[in-house]
């Protein structure tokens, strides 16, 4: 795959740095959009990133590596993210993402042998009064039960207790 972005991507770019009185400010933003794009940001990535704003690579590379946000390997198509932090740890965050761990057989920051699921334990994401939550991608569920779960999983393809 070629790493490079297309005409929109490319105007987006260009939209983004006109938000900031700095090209650099708009780093964050423009990550975002390679991994949007790219899946995850992989050296190549990182790279391109760097040259088409003029930054020196170390900077990128330092701001990827500080955020969990960015994916610094390939993660699943639906990316678990379960917090554990102190609301949701006392709401029972624990014991969902060790459910969700067993069923689909995977620990913290693995990813399913068919690329479906990826799980991560996460600090606070700020969804404390709907505790315990978890974030599929980019959408929140909160107030989750074992049940809940099951039934999300269901709905994402998981058979039978393992990935499809």
């Amino acid at each position: 795959m070629k790493v490079e972005f297309n005409e929109y991507e490319l105007a987006k770019v260009e939209e983004l740095k006109t938000k900031y009185p700095e090209t650099k400010a708009a780093l964050m933003g423009v990550l975002w959009l390679a991994q949007k794009k790219f899946g995850w940001l992989s050296e190549e990535v990182k790279e391109y990133v760097s040259h088409l704003l003029g930054l020196p690579p170390s900077h990128v590379d330092g701001v990827v590596s500080f955020y969990t946000m960015y994916f610094k390997k390939p993660m699943g198509r639906f990316h678990i993210q379960v917090c554990t932090n102190v609301s949701c740890l006392i709401c029972g965050g624990e014991e969902l993402f060790n459910h969700i761990s067993k069923k689909l057989g995977i620990g913290n920051g693995e990813v399913t042998a068919d690329g479906t699921f990826s799980l991560e334990e996460v600090e606070c994401m700020g969804a404390c009064g709907g505790a315990p939550m978890i974030a599929i991608n980019e959408d929140y569920y909160e107030n989750l039960t074992i049940e809940k779960v099951d039934q999300l999983l269901l709905q994402l393809g998981l058979k039978n207790g393992s990935p499809a």
